[in-house]
């Protein structure tokens, strides 16, 4: 009898956390970008492609071959380049990097726009403050980004010195969350 009650009380507790994660998705607001909705139900991949403002972003993604990565449990942060910020690089640039025997150095590009982990603006917020007005964060390339604020706006700074501004914040996610950014980051 005893069993029972415990086993009984564990579904109870599963059942609870499972609707209290699926309450907290739904709750989670959609948001626009490039003209699509972008759904906290869908992950990174199935939102990305319905951007219009991200075409650029999603053909890189697709020739690097993350569609995988990004398509999986994460969670991930990414900072979503957006087809403007593609074209400030200087003219070639892109259509260079997508054939394959550029796969390499395109994968370090895009996976130094990825931190692992769910990091929400009040995060990097939190963060910059508790580093004295900077917060380093590690990219899945490898690399660091530096997070600062300008007035109440995140800026990041690559490893090159250049600097992104995030346009349209905690686009969340099923598996984590796109931060939309003005700038392509360049690594070393």
């Amino acid at each position: 009898m005893k069993k029972s009650l415990f086993s009984l009380a564990i579904v109870a507790l599963f059942s609870v956390a499972t609707t209290t994660a699926v309450s907290a998705q739904k709750m989670a607001k959609t948001v626009m970008v490039g003209g699509a909705a972008m759904y906290p139900t869908k992950n990174i991949v199935e939102n990305a492609v319905n951007s219009k403002d991200h075409t650029t972003l999603v053909a890189a993604v697709k020739a690097a071959g993350l569609v995988e990565t990004l398509s999986s449990a994460g969670p991930f942060t990414v900072f979503a380049p957006t087809n403007e910020a593609f074209n400030k690089l200087p003219a070639g640039t892109v259509e260079t990097l997508v054939k394959p025997e550029n796969k390499a150095t395109l994968t370090k590009i895009l996976t130094y726009h990825v931190v692992a982990g769910r990091m929400t603006s009040g995060d990097l917020v939190k963060a910059i403050k508790a580093g004295k007005g900077m917060a380093t964060l590690k990219t899945v390339s490898g690399g660091t980004l530096t997070a600062m604020m300008k007035g109440k706006t995140i800026q990041l700074k690559d490893e090159k010195g250049g600097i992104s501004t995030v346009t349209i914040a905690d686009v969340m996610q099923s598996n984590g969350v796109i931060h939309v950014v003005n700038t392509v980051l360049l690594p070393m």
